[in-house]
């Protein structure tokens, strides 16, 4: 029960990596703002921040939802304050709000060029700095983003430049971020899967359901959150984490448990974009030291 009372500031919560990271946290009893724009039901994408309150509660936490444009600096910053309010203060961030459009540059046009950068990199950043007063006061405080590597390689720019640049702006905040809150004791790092993940979007895109059967479930990012976010946050910052690779450090094994199609191998997964070379060499020296057959529980 590492994250009991603690305070969770989620983005983009009311679905996919979000709410599973909302979810782990509420099964030890934290407390949680649901924070996305989503208040109404969506047709084709289900999950609002009143749904995923319920959640929560369900699961054992407490939920605050909140509707919110992490875009407007008014909204953020009466986001955070209520927060604030209702729970005594904010222990975590998790940054995982974020806008995606791969595309070429012919094909990407300035208006969604500009919502992308506002908000993966804009929003993520003054969401930060506006929960930093509350979480100098915090025992063990926390920023997560979850964003790749920086992998500064042409080929995760070139076939989706605008993306990339705006994916990437969330991993310059962990950066940068780190560097700056380590005296104060707030820890700042990156999170990013290393398959595809399973969620209501990639339903609707992969109509025939061949990319979706080799995927992960949004748990294996949840469980790699919860890992970090209960580590002391003097002692881990400025991380760049790659979700199978954290819980493999951690002495996990079992990972058939996340794939959407059971009995998957492992080489058979669909892979993500924004992956750096040293940590998948790691992680492919740790599988051949890992055999399934001694998995432990997860955290």
């Amino acid at each position: 029960m590492a994250l009991s009372g603690k305070v969770l500031f989620v983005t983009g919560a009311s679905r996919g990596i979000g709410k599973a990271i909302a979810l782990r946290a509420a099964r030890d009893g934290a407390c949680i703002a649901v924070v996305a724009k989503t208040a109404e039901a969506h047709p084709r994408l289900p999950g609002t921040i009143f749904s995923t309150a319920a959640e929560i509660e369900k699961a054992g936490g407490r939920a605050l939802p909140i509707q919110c444009d992490i875009r407007d600096e008014s909204q953020v910053r009466s986001a955070v304050s209520a927060t604030a309010k209702a729970f005594g203060g904010i222990d975590i961030v998790v940054n995982n709000a974020s806008a995606i459009h791969m595309a070429g540059t012919a094909d990407t046009d300035v208006k969604r060029y500009d919502l992308m950068h506002s908000i993966n990199g804009r929003g993520t950043w003054m969401v930060s700095k506006f929960a930093l007063e509350h979480l100098r006061q915090a025992a063990n405080p926390h920023i997560l983003n979850i964003s790749p590597p920086l992998a500064m390689e042409e080929r995760w720019f070139a076939p989706f430049p605008a993306y990339a640049m705006a994916k990437y702006s969330m991993s310059l905040c962990v950066l940068g971020l780190a560097g700056e809150l380590r005296p104060l004791g707030v820890a700042v790092n990156a999170l990013w899967p290393l398959t595809l993940i399973e969620t209501a979007a990639l339903r609707i895109a992969d109509a025939g359901g061949e990319s979706r059967r080799r995927t992960r479930s949004p748990a294996i990012v949840a469980d790699a959150a919860h890992h970090i976010l209960s580590r002391p946050a003097a002692q881990f910052t400025g991380n760049f984490c790659l979700d199978e690779l954290v819980l493999r450090r951690a002495g996990v094994a079992d990972f058939d448990r996340y794939c959407t199609t059971p009995g998957t191998r492992l080489e058979d997964l669909s892979l993500d974009f924004f992956l750096d070379t040293r940590q998948l060499e790691e992680l492919a020296l740790l599988r051949k030291q890992q055999p399934a057959a001694a998995a432990p529980s997860a955290p």
